[in-house]
């Protein structure tokens, strides 16, 4: 059984806690550490989490094997770098940090310190996801010819403007550091490495931060991609990975709905119909259970958590290229 401390208990940091804690046999939380200390006592008091004063605190006990971090995006490399100094194993919410440079440094940190670092990619986990992972194994998608997400929520005008959210600096590229980087997560698996983007953010509720990102991607593969996310109007999700052989497409906020379409075998003979659906329904899986459950086990059994950093890594390069694209209003080449 792996002891994690969580930090950070906003509602997402909140959310990893119940989604483990007394029914995983691989982890459980011993300790947390928020900076309102005020808003998490009875949470902490409900969920039997012993509440500590400092971070400091946390990374000096010996019954803390892991960390798992839920704060800031601005806040993650300097966490990062402490928590390997202490011999933590690092599980942070995504994005890893806020550029490549600052992510370079926190992995080379991990690395060097011999510990887990596992990025909070948890849709990676889901079976919808993992369908279109293995229809591309099975060769049953052909190659990938583009792929489109639309990612959205209604959460923007719910922030409070003095939230650490609310922030333009802890937002670059608008929507994309809230809801968009998973979208761009599942391009890079599935097509691999970015060649250049383009991108338009805008502002459509009041706030400081821009809530709506459109991304044009181009993959040295030929693929391209393209990624709608905001914050300001309803809540949505979907992913269509079209192929050479056929399509895939995830459906609805919590990604419960997987449809594949093989492509034709005949020319038509009367008006273009496609092939009958494959569908599948894949309701309350619990991806956050799923991905500490992978973190869990590979800090116990040392192997490599199943988010590549390599993956992350490259993310961050496109991040970088998708804020430049933004600011400049150019397309703009993604660093190697």
């Amino acid at each position: 059984m792996i002891r994690a401390a969580i930090v950070g208990l906003g509602r997402w940091g909140r959310s990893l806690v119940t989604s483990v804690q007394g029914k995983s046999d691989d982890i459980r939380f011993v300790a947390a550490h928020t900076r309102t200390r005020a808003s998490a006592e009875d949470f902490c008091r409900d969920q039997q989490l012993p509440l500590v004063s400092s971070y400091e605190q946390i990374l000096a006990d010996p019954n803390v094997d892991a960390v798992v971090l839920a704060t800031p995006h601005s806040r993650h490399e300097q966490q990062i770098l402490a928590a390997a100094a202490a011999g933590k194993h690092i599980h942070v919410e995504k994005p890893i940090t806020l550029d490549r440079n600052s992510a370079d440094a926190a992995v080379d940190a991990a690395y060097k310190a011999g510990v887990t670092l596992a990025v909070g990619y948890c849709r990676r986990f889901h079976p919808s996801v993992v369908g279109i992972r293995s229809r591309l194994a099975d060769g049953l998608l052909g190659n990938v010819v583009s792929m489109v997400a639309q990612h959205t929520t209604s959460t923007g005008q719910f922030i409070a403007p003095d939230n650490w959210r609310a922030a333009p600096e802890e937002a670059p590229g608008g929507a994309l550091t809230a809801v968009g980087v998973h979208s761009l997560d599942h391009m890079i698996e599935f097509a691999g490495r970015v060649r250049d983007v383009r991108c338009v953010t805008a502002r459509h509720i009041p706030g400081h931060s821009d809530d709506t990102t459109t991304v044009m991607l181009h993959f040295e593969s030929g693929a391209t991609g393209l990624i709608f996310c905001s914050v300001a109007t309803g809540t949505n999700f979907s992913f269509t990975l079209y192929g050479s052989k056929g399509l895939a497409e995830i459906s609805k906020p919590n990604l419960q709905r997987f449809r594949f379409v093989p492509a034709s075998t005949q020319a038509p003979t009367g008006p273009i119909s496609a092939p009958p659906d494959q569908i599948s329904e894949h309701a309350d899986f619990d991806m956050l259970n799923a991905e500490l459950t992978a973190f869990a086990r590979s800090i116990r059994d040392k192997t490599p958590y199943p988010v590549p950093i390599d993956d992350v890594l490259h993310g961050m390069s496109v991040f970088d290229a998708i804020v430049e694209a933004a600011r400049s209003n150019k397309i703009v080449s993604v660093r190697g």
